[in-house]
């Protein structure tokens, strides 16, 4: 009896030790045994949480092209310098309302010592002047050559028109007359276009229109692929003419009147883009000034300094239009690619 007593009380010690006691696997370790003890809090006291403020993230408004350049104006203005125009209060439709919806080039010059104007015309229809430095008639300064832009368009099949103000459209328009001058049309001065010189030229008259056609053109959607566009010498920023007896004033407010009828049309929403630029910089090359409106432009004010003659507008014309061979200096030029978003 007695041994049976000491053996029960052995019994209970046993199990109190053991009740008292944890196992640890030797896949454990003391505190894995002891997860469901810790207290994890859901939330911080608010001075232990870190102050880290959430990554600001601009929206990117993506820049969708339009349809492939189809469709050219090209606005010549006349004999002022981009500094001239750039800033300047006289030309309040240039610079409040063109360039901040435009792209324009702060580095685009004249040909080097191509003056005076008739040799910058030239050059923007075959990249060379010709070795003329000049504004004599084509009487004087006519070429043989068919190796030129509009030229070639025609062989291509892309209709072209040179729209002039001051012209009535009755003959081909090779002399001075009143605030026309034939030394801003280069076009009259090739023997392909007109015809050697013969006033009555039919494919010179069928080419060679008054500007005031143009909207009725863009109205009935007849306008060519190609439009060369040359305000007369009151309206191109040429001379000061009254009212206002102010040049740049004058410019401005024509292409303040003019520009929205080219950008309201269909031609322009549909593969439009209007080229604008000067001819010279009187006294210097430049730079001069390069706007490009089109939808395929990069737009919103953006300008770059890359080197740019009018070689550069004849390569990227002939790009655009899909015609070779590069004429003349055009074939060592850069092109105007940069101030797109797609080209050509």
């Amino acid at each position: 009896m007695l041994k049976f007593i000491r053996l029960l009380a052995l019994l209970l010690l046993l199990g109190l030790i053991t009740g008292g006691c944890t196992t640890i696997s030797p896949l454990q370790t003391p505190a894995a045994t002891q997860t469901e003890s810790i207290h994890t809090p859901t939330s911080l006291p608010a001075y232990m949480t870190p102050a880290i403020s959430a990554p600001t993230v601009t929206p990117v408004t993506p820049v969708t092209p339009g349809p492939a350049n189809k469709t050219v104006f090209l606005i010549m203005m006349e004999n002022h310098s981009w500094a001239s125009i750039l800033g300047n209060a006289n030309a309040p439709y240039i610079n409040k309302t063109l360039l901040p919806m435009a792209s324009y080039a702060q580095q685009y010059y004249n040909p080097p010592g191509n003056h005076p104007s008739l040799p910058n015309y030239l050059w923007l229809e075959a990249g060379t002047n010709f070795g003329i430095y000049n504004d004599g008639t084509p009487y004087a300064n006519h070429q043989s050559t068919s190796m030129h832009l509009v030229t070639l368009l025609n062989r291509a099949g892309i209709t072209w028109k040179s729209y002039q103000e001051g012209i009535d459209g009755t003959i081909c328009p090779l002399n001075y007359q009143g605030l026309y001058g034939p030394k801003h049309n280069p076009m009259v001065y090739f023997d392909d276009v007109t015809g050697t010189n013969n006033l009555h030229s039919p494919y010179c008259i069928a080419h060679e229109r008054p500007y005031s056609e143009l909207a009725t053109d863009l109205q009935k959607q007849t306008a060519a692929r190609y439009n060369f566009i040359t305000p007369d010498t009151c309206d191109d920023m040429h001379s000061n003419c009254s009212p206002p007896n102010n040049a740049i004033l004058q410019g401005d407010s024509w292409l303040a009147q003019q520009v929205p009828i080219i950008l309201n049309s269909q031609e322009y929403k549909n593969g439009g883009v209007l080229f604008i630029t000067w001819d010279e910089s009187e006294g210097n090359d430049g730079p001069i000034g390069m706007i490009v409106l089109s939808h395929n432009a990069r737009g919103g004010g953006y300008s770059n300094s890359i080197h740019y003659t009018h070689s550069s507008l004849l390569r990227t014309l002939e790009e655009i239009f899909g015609v070779s061979p590069l004429l003349g200096d055009a074939a060592h030029a850069t092109d105007l690619r940069d101030l797109f978003i797609a080209f050509p």
